[in-house]
């Protein structure tokens, strides 16, 4: 038969537990930006997978210190993974609707979630989203009922407000391109 183990008499991770979760929150955060909640999250599934018999106070020790060594080292920073993030939406075309949303699911705190999208440029990304799209100023082809219907959706479908969409949708190709160069994001 197989060996028997004994039960855990302690909730307590092993310092080789403690090792693993530091190096792998540093191999994490290497590789690219986390919130809290994801490094949390990571190490917790990691270490389920990792340690045979390990209990769930023992994951949670582990992601904690794993959150912890990553604030000690400064590798953690929600506030500045938010305003990336937004910037990084902006240029892709995403309202601030859009932002707000995918950082809330990533579990950023709503107060960190208001502060960075609210200087965020919805005219600014619509423009971009209609540039990317060949929508409003940008379009291609001659326009009828359909393929306004189409537009208008798409910037709706966005989480860009209909007086926002309509804006864009009247520009001239000038004064789209006057507005994103003077509107660019830092």
């Amino acid at each position: 038969m197989g060996q028997e183990t004994e039960p855990k008499t302690t909730d307590a991770p092993t310092t080789r537990m403690f090792s693993w979760s530091r190096n792998s929150a540093i191999y994490r955060l290497g590789r690219r930006m986390h919130t809290e909640k994801q490094l949390y999250d990571a190490i917790a599934r990691k270490a389920r997978e990792k340690f045979e018999d390990i209990s769930p106070a023992q994951i949670q020790a582990l992601a904690e210190y794993a959150v912890k060594f990553a604030y000690d080292n400064g590798a953690l920073n929600d506030t500045a993974f938010a305003e990336i993030s937004t910037r990084s939406g902006m240029r892709g075309g995403r309202s601030k609707r859009a932002i707000a949303q995918k950082l809330s699911q990533k579990g950023i705190a709503s107060e960190t979630v208001a502060d960075a999208v609210a200087e965020a440029d919805d005219l600014y990304a619509a423009i971009v989203l209609a540039r990317k799209r060949a929508f409003g100023p940008f379009r291609k082809v001659d326009l009828d009922d359909k393929r306004k219907a189409k537009e208008l959706s798409a910037f709706a479908r966005g989480g860009f407000s209909f007086e926002v969409g309509k804006k864009v949708f009247q520009m001239s190709m000038e004064e789209a391109e006057e507005a994103l160069e003077a509107a660019k994001p830092t």
